[in-house]
């Protein structure tokens, strides 16, 4: 019985399901609808301008169903990052997993996995390069940590052709080149996409053949004689 001032009780966690789904499925759809409408609503207007309600009404949904998943709309531009990273993380490492063993082969299947993920749909590259750079410390953190999970997936990769233990040197190169392939997708997109991405691959893959070139031959070079620096 409902005392007064009180409203009917809430649904009871029974399982019961709405429209054959349960409250956990429909939880989990509306979700996605958000995420998916964040990441037109955040690529197309900035995460700046985009505002949980325009999220909301290009989910379908009103903004107490944002509220049941987020916080606030930060934490929804975190989540859709992570979602995008894990694409990404997903896409080179299937491509690695089913590339050819010659380290040139891999190097190939990766970028091209890595790049083809973002340009095939700019609104990936838009919020993954662009919209999340700057918004907080933490988000920060976040492109952070996903740019060394990237770095590790080179040296991985390296190891493998590898007969000794990578130096700190190729971790460096390599952090570079994880910087330089991120920068030279974010021109891309802010040139207005003039470029085709199989150019951006060709060019990725001749700077990390470049790199490993340098290194083999840093490797095999007899040592410099000591000079010596007359005062």
């Amino acid at each position: 019985m409902t005392r007064p001032g009180q409203g009917p009780p809430g649904p009871k966690p029974s399982g019961r399901k709405y429209s054959g789904m349960a409250p956990e499925q429909r939880v989990r759809q509306r979700r996605a609808a958000i995420l998916d409408s964040a990441l037109e609503q955040f690529a197309t207007y900035g995460y700046a301008a985009a505002s949980i309600k325009q999220i909301c009404r290009g989910a379908g949904v009103t903004e107490r169903y944002f509220y049941e998943s987020f916080p606030n709309r930060e934490v929804c531009l975190a989540a859709l990052y992570d979602t995008l990273a894990e694409g990404m993380r997903a896409a080179t490492a299937a491509a690695l997993a089913g590339s050819g063993p010659d380290l040139d082969t891999l190097t190939m299947a990766g970028l091209t996995a890595f790049i083809r993920y973002l340009t095939d749909d700019p609104r990936r590259a838009r919020v993954v390069l662009v919209e999340v750079v700057g918004v907080s410390p933490d988000m920060e953190q976040r492109r952070h940590r996903v740019l060394r999970e990237f770095v590790d997936t080179v040296m991985l990769t390296w190891a493998a052709e590898d007969t000794g233990p990578l130096t700190r040197g190729e971790r460096l190169t390599a952090t570079a080149l994880v910087g330089g392939v991120n920068h030279l997708l974010v021109d891309w997109l802010m040139d207005g996409r003039r470029d085709d991405p199989a150019d951006l691959v060709t060019v990725c893959v001749n700077l990390f053949a470049a790199a490993r070139t340098h290194w083999e031959t840093t490797v095999a070079a007899p040592p410099h004689p000591t000079s010596t620096i007359s005062r």
